[in-house]
């Protein structure tokens, strides 16, 4: 058995770049972890036949004198948040082939690492309001969880290797976080942090979430600041803000009685009248 192997309930985290990643808030939290904790490199995918090179496209990197290229790869790591815990984390760019055969190479690592869980990390762009918290969606191998809800169409790998999981037998989880759409791609940490408290939560582990923190705040506002240099957009906010409060407060009282989601459904219809007015 390896030294990897060696740990107690090991978990493997995922996140892809691209297509599964808005804003870069998913893979930004094994980046994170891997710059905050000790970590070390501990397993690779090849590129070699997973990547169109048109697409996920070889870097330059001149070091010391020397051109380097550096192509595209799955990074496997282990990440010590304490001596006594520690946690495997897979990041790589989505790949563009063989997503079957990528996902078998990936869980024959977590097998060969007696990994115990796999959560894949995911961030897309919704209508949602930067002003309240980040909508989280969490389901698993067990139950369905906050919000988590059915959903038909496109998939991307993190969906792709959660279902290769749940059939070989691991545990498993999905979180996913959403991002407002009208900010724009730039890096959201506000949306870093909410995984991966979601993270810590799942875990049992309190991450130090450093300067994430501040960089989460300038994000907020920074958008705030958009927001009100364009009364357009204020008026889009102010309209997810309402939807967001509503939903929240059915969400609360949904479990209270007919008479109370009576009144939620005529605050809701009363509101849409006022909008098509």
């Amino acid at each position: 058995m390896s030294e990897e192997a060696q740990m107690s309930n090991p978990v493997l985290i995922a996140a892809f770049e691209g297509w599964n990643d808005a804003c870069q808030a998913a893979t930004n939290v094994i980046r994170y972890l891997v710059g905050r904790y000790e970590s070390r490199e501990i397993r690779h995918i090849s590129c070699d036949g997973y990547y169109d090179y048109q697409v996920a496209r070889p870097m330059m990197c001149h070091a010391a004198g020397y051109a380097n290229l550096i192509w595209p790869q799955t990074t496997f790591y282990d990440i010590a948040l304490s001596p006594q815990y520690h946690l495997y984390a897979q990041i790589a760019p989505e790949p563009n082939y063989r997503w079957r055969q990528y996902c078998n190479e990936s869980l024959a690592i977590a097998e060969e690492l007696d990994v115990n869980q796999i959560i894949t990390m995911g961030s897309m762009f919704s209508d949602c309001p930067h002003t309240r918290p980040l909508p989280l969606s969490i389901s698993d191998s067990k139950c369905q969880c906050e919000g988590d809800r059915e959903y038909n169409g496109p998939v991307g790998i993190p969906t792709v290797l959660d279902v290769a999981a749940a059939d070989q037998g691991f545990a498993h989880a999905s979180m996913w976080v959403s991002i407002p759409q009208y900010l724009g791609s730039d890096e959201c940490a506000a949306g870093t942090i909410r995984l991966l408290h979601a993270l810590g939560k799942r875990i049992g582990y309190t991450f130090d979430t450093g300067d994430l923190q501040s960089k989460a705040e300038q994000w907020k506002a920074q958008a705030s600041v958009l927001v009100r240099c364009n009364d357009q957009l204020g008026d889009y906010v102010s309209h997810l803000e309402h939807e967001y409060d509503l939903k929240k407060k059915a969400d609360e009282e949904a479990s209270l009685g007919a008479p109370q989601a009576e009144q939620l459904v005529k605050e809701a219809e009363d509101y849409l009248r006022q909008m098509g007015e």
